[in-house]
């Protein structure tokens, strides 16, 4: 007979904290507070979707979505704020390197990411994403960036765009979005 559906929410809800907390942990003492949210983040939809973070170790999973957010931002380029090699993560985390690759991919599988995913990114990363920005108009791409204030906030109401992006000084001369010479003559 199955578990009674409460049941069976209280173990996937204690699974989860158990998780959170050493990604939480993790977060606290290498990198910061938005790693911390998509770790969280991940970890629920991981629960919510169906991937089986009920077998196995805790700390693996933990180490599998902590290493799955690293690697959509690009954590192993030492040219990024952050800079982590997968072993020691594992390490930090209290897995062996096989382990976390073997978990990652089934996160990475599980959720269909990719590098720069927009739902798993930074907002620093999100910012340098090119595609984040591109809009269909007429048929054709157009990057939003270039249009006046009110069309990128319309576009993050529609949920086509994450946010507005930060304006760059003296770039637009006026809400018509046309570019102002940026040569002195």
């Amino acid at each position: 007979m199955d578990e009674p559906i409460e049941q069976r929410t209280s173990k996937r809800r204690n699974r989860i904290a158990e998780i959170v907390a050493i990604t939480d942990r993790f977060c606290d003492r290498h990198l910061d507070e938005e790693f911390k949210q998509l770790c969280r983040e991940m970890a629920v939809v991981l629960c919510r979707e169906g991937c089986p973070v009920g077998r196995g170790k805790a700390a693996g999973w933990a180490a599998g979505i902590i290493y799955s957010v690293a690697w959509v931002n690009f954590l192993g380029d030492p040219s990024q704020p952050y800079h982590m090699k997968a072993e020691d993560m594992a390490r930090a985390v209290g897995v062996s390197p096989a382990t976390l690759m073997a978990k990652a991919r089934v996160v990475r599988d599980s959720l269909h990411l990719h590098r720069m995913d927009p739902r798993w990114s930074t907002k620093e990363m999100l910012e340098h994403n090119p595609l984040v920005w591109l809009v269909e108009v007429d048929g054709l791409p157009y990057d939003i960036r270039r249009a006046p204030r009110h069309v990128q906030e319309e576009a993050v109401r529609r949920g086509l765009i994450p946010f507005v992006p930060e304006e760059e000084e003296d770039a637009w001369s006026d809400e018509s979005g046309m570019r102002r010479p940026t040569t002195t003559e």
